[in-house]
């Protein structure tokens, strides 16, 4: 994974902390991978682009340990997209060589491997959000390419739509026609990266189905917190709203399911404080824990915090980032614009007073907080850090922040 030297704080954050676990080897040499993904640079990108109404570029660099793993999927799902009709197109761009720079800029690319969804001849760009084998790239990309919102019109096809994969969007129209069923379909257009949409006309039939419900009616389910949620707004900007705040996660949880990708991101991008409880979800105390960092969240989230629950036997670089040690754990961590504070080796029933101390402005910090000077952050090169010197950088980082009391 490679990253741009004068990264911002929280970009920073973010990358590091999805880059947790075991990093490949570098590698020598370009992945070589098969005739059926296309090889695009500078020269032919556009031409080719230009001709599909939709196609999907992995941006990657030859150095790369995840593009290497990720190129044997990434041919296969090729050459099994290629056979659909109409055909998937799946191509590649080497984005760390100098000539396709303005490429990589202008599809901001911050990481490796990026992979773009490339729609209307390049009018419409979106980031892949699916899987990194062939079957799941091939199910996600055969979703995005059909249409926006799919019909259920069965049990069967409710229980195998829904399941517990993420957050699924279900419209229940009486007709599939008019300005909600209409706003319905572009927002599913706009967001189809993101979340999975279907509609039905038949509300028993979804899971935990009504027979009363007749829609207009908009339900999210997802695999956490209330786990269906009911919206009558169709306004197209109230239909996102609901997305964004009902599809989002109380608590936040860091583990190794990539499906939680995209809400660590989000997680870190927002200015709330955020309060971060790691330990190994080996410990027996682990559900007492969780849900005591649910019931902070029900009582304090007002405050303007938002809360992560991490395992750390997979966060280890984010807990190396934060300077802290396994040892100290389960320990919670909260990062506000005050400063850092630790409340290290707790119990379960230490939370939420230890929580109620910090939004009393009782607790005095651990670290006073600072932002890291750019030139700091830019003296470093972190795809080399990723590639190797990880254990140096942060001794320096570490060194340095302590000088400056961060």
């Amino acid at each position: 994974m490679d990253v741009p030297l004068a990264l911002p704080f929280a970009t920073l954050v973010v990358v590091l902390l999805l880059s947790s676990g075991p990093i490949a080897a570098e590698v020598d040499a370009t992945a070589v991978l098969g005739e059926a993904v296309l090889t695009l640079d500078a020269g032919n990108f556009s031409e080719v682009v230009a001709k599909h109404e939709f196609i999907v570029v992995e941006f990657y660099a030859p150095w790369c340990g995840h593009c290497k793993e990720l190129a044997p999927e990434y041919e296969k799902a090729a050459s099994m997209l290629r056979k659909r009709d109409p055909p998937v197109v799946l191509a590649k761009v080497d984005a760390y060589d100098e000539s396709n720079k303005e490429l990589k800029d202008k599809y901001k690319v911050h990481g490796y491997p990026a992979i773009k969804i490339i729609r209307k001849g390049g009018s419409d760009v979106s980031a892949y959000g699916g899987p990194r084998d062939a079957e799941g790239i091939v199910e996600y990309l055969t979703r995005q390419v059909g249409p926006a919102s799919l019909e259920i019109r069965s049990a069967v096809d409710a229980s195998r739509s829904i399941g517990d994969k993420g957050v699924v969007l279900v419209g229940v129209f009486p007709e599939f026609a008019g300005i909600q069923y209409e706003n319905f379909m572009a927002v599913a257009n706009k967001m189809r990266t993101d979340y999975d949409f279907f509609h039905t006309s038949d509300a028993s039939i979804l899971p935990r189905g009504d027979l009363t419900v007749k829609g207009p009616l908009l339900r999210l389910f997802k695999p956490f917190d209330e786990l269906f949620v009911d919206s009558q707004d169709f306004d197209d900007d109230a239909i996102k709203k609901f997305i964004e705040v009902s599809g989002f996660p109380t608590v936040v949880t860091f583990d190794a399911d990539p499906t939680n990708h995209k809400f660590i991101e989000r997680y870190y991008s927002t200015p709330s404080a955020k309060a971060m409880l790691f330990l190994r979800f080996s410990d027996d105390r682990v559900e007492t824990f969780k849900s005591q960092m649910h019931e902070a969240a029900r009582q304090l989230s007002g405050n303007n915090i938002s809360f992560l629950i991490g395992d750390v036997s997979t966060a280890d670089r984010a807990f190396e980032y934060f300077g802290l040690k396994e040892s100290d754990v389960p320990l919670l961590l909260v990062l506000a614009s005050t400063g850092k504070y630790l409340n290290p080796t707790m119990e379960p029933d230490q939370l939420i007073p230890w929580m109620k101390q910090y939004i009393y402005g009782n607790l005095t910090p651990y670290v006073k907080s600072e932002p890291i000077p750019k030139f700091y952050l830019s003296s470093m090169h972190l795809g080399a850090v990723i590639a190797g010197s990880w254990p140096r950088f942060w001794r320096k980082l570490r060194s340095r922040c302590k000088t400056m009391k961060m």
